[in-house]
């Protein structure tokens, strides 16, 4: 489905000089769903198209949607039309609860970013990114503004045969849309992605009477992307965490079997979930006299499982139940096979744990009339030690220095790898494990289910040593993380749990130039 390709030849159609009637494109295997062009005669500097989606059902035929006017012969004809889809998806897009920004205070995107995007990148390139923005539009118009059987046909006919879009990995233009909107857009954007594919990923899930949703997303459906920016290194992910690699569970995989409602409500829930994660590096490059110093050190992981809805109460019982993060592992370094790094020096050893051993002793004495004196010895001894949840090491894998972060649960599994630990009971009741994890004063999340490491806690930075050959060059540098969430019962009875993890990696240019 090549949208762009066929708007971009409508000034130059043949048709359109015979007659003024509508040019119509079908969308997907259904003759359905049609997307109209209709010229706007007038003089020829003023000659305009208007675009319309509209269904063609047995019973009716109905215009659902209608773009605004977009002027055939200005310098870029249909930029009111792109403007248009951006700033109406983003107006829709599902609320994540305590977002401090409200979708009516998002200002409009800014005609010139996308007009720059336009030009900066090749028509095949900025046809992938279009035609992923036309189906997260049609998603709303199809599945929440049509007819229940237009939304069965936008799942089968439009989004099955192009559901590797949405996986954005062949999308350079949508990095830089991203980069020159802001990060508001960016998670306006990517919430609706993400409410898509869970909707997709239930679905599938579900199996009745979907055959055509045979074929899947990518391994990791989502998007990510590195850049960077004023001595930081940044790699930003987002996956819908049922789309996430399952590593262990205690059901069948990716699949709702026949099990009681509330297990159901349940997954459910859990399904209309995300992941948001940013892994940042600071970073800063000396040159000696012999060779070139590169230093970094993990300034920020931000992890945060946002629950995509429209309404705050709308999952009841279960709002407070939702994945957390278990452990995070990070790496940064140069690209793979490079030659030009004499060494690497990592900032921390191994943790063996602290203990902390205090003695007492306490000795009495009783001198009574007996010739024999009455003694009594009496000895205290206590042991304290200082348990953390979070484990911080750092490893090295080549020329690439590893940060692993994991969570051990140090209340009734006696200090085991959570995203590891399997109950050995049929339930895990509430009691067990982390309890109301996201209410309690001691906790390892914030209140929202978010985790932030800072600074020093992420242990010290690291230096790789580059060869002075190598300086006035500019070089490849990888940035990656694997993120584990798993998911206990909070505040229900439940023996469902699960660990899922997804990976992201890609690289950043870091210039060999010293300043003058």
């Amino acid at each position: 489905m090549d949208i762009w390709s066929w708007i971009c030849e409508l000034p130059y159609s043949d048709d359109w000089t015979q007659s003024n009637s509508p040019l119509i494109f079908q969308l997907g295997s259904s003759k359905s769903i049609l997307l109209k062009a209709e010229r706007n005669s007038g003089s020829i500097s003023d000659t305009s198209v208007t675009f319309s989606i509209c269904l063609d059902l047995p019973n009716a035929q109905k215009t659902i949607w209608v773009s605004d006017t977009c002027p055939l012969f200005s310098a870029k004809p249909f930029l009111p039309l792109l403007l248009q889809l951006l700033q109406e998806i983003i107006s829709r897009s599902p609320t994540a609860h305590n977002s401090t920004c409200p979708r009516s205070q998002l200002e409009n995107v800014k005609p010139e970013s996308v007009s720059w995007i336009m030009d900066s990148h090749s028509p095949e390139s900025f046809s992938t990114f279009f035609n992923l923005v036309f189906l997260m539009r049609l998603f709303w118009l199809c599945v929440y503004d049509a007819p229940t059987e237009v939304g069965s046909l936008y799942f089968h006919n439009l989004l099955a045969p192009n559901v590797d879009a949405l996986s954005c990995k062949r999308s350079s233009v949508l990095r830089t849309f991203f980069v020159s909107a802001g990060v508001d857009a960016e998670l306006c954007i990517m919430r609706t992605l993400g409410y898509m594919l869970a909707k997709w990923l239930v679905l599938r899930d579900v199996g009745v009477g979907l055959q055509s949703l045979i074929h899947c997303p990518s391994d990791n459906p989502g998007f990510s992307y590195a850049k960077e920016s004023h001595g930081f290194w940044v790699l930003k992910g987002y996956a819908p965490v049922w789309g996430m690699n399952l590593t262990s569970c205690n059901g069948r995989r990716n699949q709702f079997p026949v099990m009681d409602v509330k297990e159901c409500v349940l997954r459910y829930a859990l399904a209309h979930q995300q992941l948001e994660a940013v892994i940042q590096f600071e970073y800063s490059i000396s040159f000696q006299e012999d060779y070139i110093q590169v230093n970094a050190r993990v300034d920020n992981l931000r992890l945060h499982v946002v629950k995509l809805g429209f309404n705050k109460n709308e999952d009841g019982e279960y709002s407070e139940e939702r994945h957390f993060p278990s452990r995070i592992r990070v790496w940064v370094g140069p690209e793979v096979g490079s030659t030009y790094v004499a060494a690497l020096s990592l900032g921390r050893s191994t943790s063996t744990g602290e203990r902390e051993v205090e003695v007492q002793r306490i000795v009495k004495g009783s001198f009574g009339k007996s010739k024999i004196p009455l003694v009594k010895a009496k000895a205290r001894t206590s042991t304290r030690t200082r348990i953390r949840n979070w484990r911080w090491d750092q490893d090295a894998d080549g020329n690439a220095a590893i940060f692993d972060a994991v969570l051990y649960d140090n209340n009734d599994t006696g200090g085991k790898e959570v995203a590891l630990w399997k109950p050995t009971s049929g339930c895990v009741k509430p009691a067990s494990g982390s309890p109301n994890r996201y209410m309690a004063g001691n906790g390892p999340f914030s209140k929202a289910g978010g985790l932030v490491f800072a600074g020093a806690e992420c242990g010290e930075g690291v230096r790789w040593r580059l060869g002075k050959e190598m300086e006035g060059s500019v070089v490849k540098w990888r940035v990656g993380g694997r993120v584990w969430l798993s998911y206990w019962p909070n505040d229900v009875k439940s023996s469902y749990f699960e660990t899922r993890s997804v990976e992201w990696c890609d690289e950043v240019d870091l210039p060999l130039i010293p300043a003058n």
